[in-house]
């Protein structure tokens, strides 16, 4: 695990730290905090500013929502997106904490009614947007009152060297001033050293304690492909593999996302497009019907992100590859945030890499921030196009050390095979030298194949014509992706007809004199019927698989029938009245009365007066 800045909890801190307990006991249904919570949790209790880094799913919203129920005063929530309030609102109303959002889709009687219940200190939490807490007339109303803590969720939002910056993050670092004394914390799941520091600067936060959690996820399966044509039909392949099951498929563009969806759809999967250019209501309306869905496909753009709180989703793809290492781990983390084995598939081909170096450039960004970010989109590509075990290249980018291949990933399972492709890169190199970087890919394996139709007399006497038929047209392409990748060879955009070129003069020439190897992945096989990955990982679990043994299956979906009906009577996500661990925990267990439901993890004492009858009740039916 990354070494982390900030000491252990002290003995003065432990009667705090067990009042935290206490509530996270009574209020959250959890008998102890998991890996740093509790470090974090304490310094925030002392009254000391501090960043926190923790995985997806680790439980970040815990480390800021406890403090503020224990802090007097009003908990204070900085929150990128309206879904991600929503949800989290939802859920801590559900647990009988007193919370709120104030954002734009608020009626003025709806946000009256939430300052009325602010000035009267009848709330623990309050989210709010960037954008809405600086307004000037917003810190105005807020200095008015008192504040337990300023949390700012999404954290790496602040930085121009992460994957998701904001601009209006960066106003945030004036809150240190306008609320001295009141203690910030920043959190987020994903941020490289360079992207923390640049967090702790711009938020002020240099002199306080930062907490890095190991960022292993051991309940995702990963593995990567490359596509074959625009890679729909893998796609849909992929999808019909994993029925039953709820999954994320991501496209680069809003009319991919349209048609892969139709596409998807016609072949009898129960899926739903989203992306910014739906309406508003549209876009609520398929979000509720994901979060609520059982088994269902939600085919996006990246717009689709940081307000996925689905505990269920057993599989992420990404039809088109992510921005950065960061975006892919921040994007995969959307499967299995319930820790049962989930799974993250990308497809990626060297046009798309080319596509975001050439999108890069024509940012209008610093010289710095571009090298920064292209070096970005290259390490990403080497992961994906790489034969050593994915979940441990991500950890260590992100500076971890220590770090085991997690062997269960595609390459851990021996599933990326590779061949000694040198002398055939030595005979593409010399080719795209000789055509002297006037053609695309086509027209240099038709050159390689002696394919050309009518060549030039020039073209038909060089030494590299008809010298590769050792490799059929499809090695060809996959060779000159690779040398794309490894910067041998470059691709000039040429107005949406791309030309290739050679790349890193040395790198060539090492190849040349065959000081520098070059090894080629070897095709795989895909199978419409292929199992999913978490079937052949370690222990054998499959992610489909009921939680529950055959004997106490009835009663499991007896009471996520329960669930599924009152959530649909409250209008909110299943999982935010109990999740499917804790229904298998009370189907295998079958609790006689409130005291022993009670003693279950995930049911506090909110959840207990709410529901704790009819789950009994629903116990007592199966049993009649």
């Amino acid at each position: 695990m990354a070494a982390s800045l900030a000491p252990l909890p002290s003995f003065d801190d432990a009667p705090d730290l067990d009042r935290a307990r206490e509530v996270l006991r009574r209020t959250f249904g959890h008998a102890d905090f998991r890996g740093r919570q509790a470090e974090v949790i304490a310094e925030i209790l002392a009254g000391r500013s501090a960043m926190a880094v923790l995985p997806t799913g680790g439980g970040k919203s815990v480390c800021y929502q406890i403090p503020a129920m224990l802090r007097p005063g009003l908990g204070l929530v900085v929150s990128p997106l309206i879904a991600l309030m929503t949800d989290q609102v939802a859920g801590l109303q559900q647990l009988g904490v007193a919370a709120a959002k104030l954002d734009s889709t608020g009626d003025p009687a709806e946000r009256a009614q939430t300052w009325e219940k602010i000035e009267r200190g009848e709330l623990d939490l309050l989210y709010v947007s960037p954008e809405g807490l600086m307004q000037p007339w917003m810190l105005e109303r807020l200095s008015q009152v008192s504040l337990a803590l300023i949390a700012i969720d999404e954290a790496h939002c602040v930085s121009q060297w992460g994957h998701d910056f904001r601009p209006e993050y960066r106003m945030l670092g004036r809150l240190a001033d306008i609320f001295p004394g009141v203690p910030r914390l920043a959190v987020t799941a994903t941020a490289d050293t360079r992207t923390r520091e640049d967090i702790r600067a711009e938020l002020r936060l240099q002199d306080s304690c930062e907490f890095v959690a190991s960022f292993a996820r051991p309940e995702l399966a990963l593995s990567a492909e490359r596509k074959r044509g625009g890679g729909h039909k893998r796609v849909l392949e992929l999808v019909a593999a994993r029925p039953g099951r709820s999954g994320v498929v991501y496209a680069g563009s809003r009319d991919g996302v349209d048609k892969l969806a139709q596409a998807l759809r016609d072949e009898g999967a129960p899926a739903l497009a989203y992306h910014a250019g739906l309406d508003k209501a549209v876009r609520a309306e398929r979000l509720e019907k994901f979060l609520e869905a059982d088994e269902a496909v939600m085919v996006a753009t990246i717009a689709f992100g940081m307000g996925v709180d689905k505990p269920d989703v057993r599989y992420v793809i990404h039809a088109d590859p992510p921005a950065s290492v960061e975006a892919y781990w921040q994007e995969i983390g959307r499967a299995g945030r319930d820790g049962d084995p989930a799974e993250g598939i990308t497809l990626y081909g060297s046009a798309d890499m080319a596509w975001a170096l050439r999108r890069l450039d024509s940012r209008d960004v610093d010289d710095g921030v571009k090298q920064v970010q292209a070096r970005k989109v290259r390490q990403l590509y080497a992961m994906l196009d790489g034969t050593a075990c994915r979940a441990a290249a991500v950890r260590r980018y992100f500076g971890e050390e220590g770090v085991q291949a997690c062997g269960q990933c595609d390459a851990c399972l021996g599933e990326v095979e590779t061949i000694d492709a040198s002398r055939p890169a030595q005979m593409a190199l010399s080719a795209v030298h000789r055509l002297g970087g006037r053609y695309g890919r086509g027209r240099i394996v038709d050159h390689l194949l002696g394919k050309t139709k009518d060549p030039s007399d020039f073209e038909a006497a060089l030494t590299t014509f008809g010298i590769g038929g050792e490799l059929s047209a499809v090695a060809w392409r996959d060779l000159i992706d690779q040398l794309l990748f490894d910067g041998l060879l470059r691709e000039d955009p040429n107005d949406g007809r791309p030309l290739i070129g050679l790349g890193d003069g040395e790198g060539v020439k090492a190849v040349y004199r065959g000081e520098r190897p070059v090894s080629l992945r070897k095709p795989a096989e895909p199978t419409p019927a292929s199992r999913s990955r978490s079937t052949r990982r370690k222990g054998g679990r499959d992610a489909a698989a009921a939680p529950v043994g055959p004997h106490d299956l009835p009663t499991f979906e007896a009471l996520r029938a329960w669930r599924r009906d009152e959530a649909a009577r409250q209008h909110v996500p299943p999982y935010v009245i109990f999740h499917d661990r804790t229904l298998a925990e009370i189907a295998t267990r079958k609790p006689s009365g409130l005291r022993d439901l009670a003693a279950l993890s995930g049911v506090g004492e909110g959840k207990l007066e709410r529901y704790g009858v009819a789950v009994l009740q629903v116990l007592r039916a199966m049993d009649a």
